[in-house]
């Protein structure tokens, strides 16, 4: 059995999209419908959490693990020598920041909203200590998304700092997120990298909040970098 799971819908050019959280595509779904008519949108699960594993044991995750696995989605939906674009969200969007550095050639361009690499900042260390005591409160029942996520996502994808200068990348922060950690910290990789900045409807849920005014983002921002 595979175990490279993936959901595919639309038509168009490739959109490949990395949820956040551990990485479960869940209530994406009228996001990945509204950018259909656009896109051939291929939504990436990375532990099958969607796809019949959710409870099976799980290791901690790596962000390489996470890029070479949209990789290989991408090879197995694209055509030869076409480029994809891709949109990552949370830790999704630091997956996607190491798949176009890893894979620049594949790229079309890269969408990463509010991804946390709370690092760059300064006292980063002391910001991420914090951000992980904070999530750990939340206390979710064992064996959800959540409690893969705070086990075996958060603390090594928020250790993540990306190489400087990425290429055809747009940073985006929620607009219900400005003064907050990930809005600031979004503005720092946007610096880093040299990327072009951007806000989205809602907050750091914004594509489950308002996945409409979400989708038609995406959309706007990628296909207008032609």
């Amino acid at each position: 059995m595979s175990d490279l799971h993936y959901d595919v819908t639309g038509s168009g050019p490739v959109l490949l999209v990395l949820p956040g959280g551990a990485g479960h595509p869940m209530g994406l779904g009228p996001l990945t419908e509204r950018l259909a008519p656009h896109f051939t949108v291929a939504t990436y699960d990375p532990l099958g959490l969607a796809h019949g594993h959710l409870g099976d044991p799980v290791a901690d995750q790596t962000v390489r693990d996470w890029s070479e696995g949209a990789h290989r989605v991408l090879a197995e939906v694209l055509a030869d020598g076409e480029p994809a674009y891709v949109f990552g969200t949370s830790a999704g969007g630091i997956a996607a920041l190491d798949l176009l550095a890893r894979h620049p050639d594949r790229l079309r361009h890269v969408v990463a909203h509010e991804p946390p690499c709370v690092t760059l900042l300064p006292d980063g260390e002391r910001l991420r200590t914090g951000l992980i005591e904070q999530l750990d409160g939340s206390r979710p029942a064992p064996g959800t998304p959540m409690a893969v996520f705070l086990a075996h996502v958060l603390r090594p994808f928020t250790a993540y700092r990306p190489p400087a200068a990425l290429p055809r990348l747009t940073i985006a922060a929620g607009s219900d997120s400005a003064g907050q950690l990930l809005h600031r910290t979004a503005q720092f990789v946007a610096a880093h990298t040299g990327a072009a900045f951007t806000e989205f409807p809602g907050g750091h849920l914004g594509a489950l909040e308002d996945p409409a005014g979400f989708a038609d983002r995406i959309a706007e921002t990628l296909l207008g970098t032609g």
